[in-house]
């Protein structure tokens, strides 16, 4: 494996922190080593980066509440949720 050194504008890393944090990575240099072989890699189809196991971990807590009796939603409940929360915005912003 190759070590680089490159240099990104401040605004981008400020990002790439941000956007590392999010997705679960253990480092700011994990995500963005993650981000450019993915960019470049052929099999551009393929996610299974996305499933840090940050992700997998909040994946599986999620899916244990749900089999424990905590309350889901139907696509319907979602789009209606959605939609009053759309609207109440639309009349809060309304210039």
């Amino acid at each position: 494996m190759y070590q680089v050194t490159i240099n990104i504008p401040d605004e981008a890393y400020i990002t790439a922190i941000e956007r590392a944090k999010q997705e679960g990575f253990g480092s700011t240099e994990v995500f963005l080593s993650d981000l450019l072989i993915n960019s470049i890699a052929p099999d551009s189809d393929n996610q299974d980066h996305l499933f840090t196991p940050e992700v997998i971990s909040e994946l599986d807590r999620i899916s244990a509440e749900i089999k424990a009796g905590a309350k889901t939603y139907t696509s319907e409940e979602v789009h209606a949720h959605l939609a009053q929360k759309r609207k109440a915005w639309l009349a809060n912003h309304a210039s």
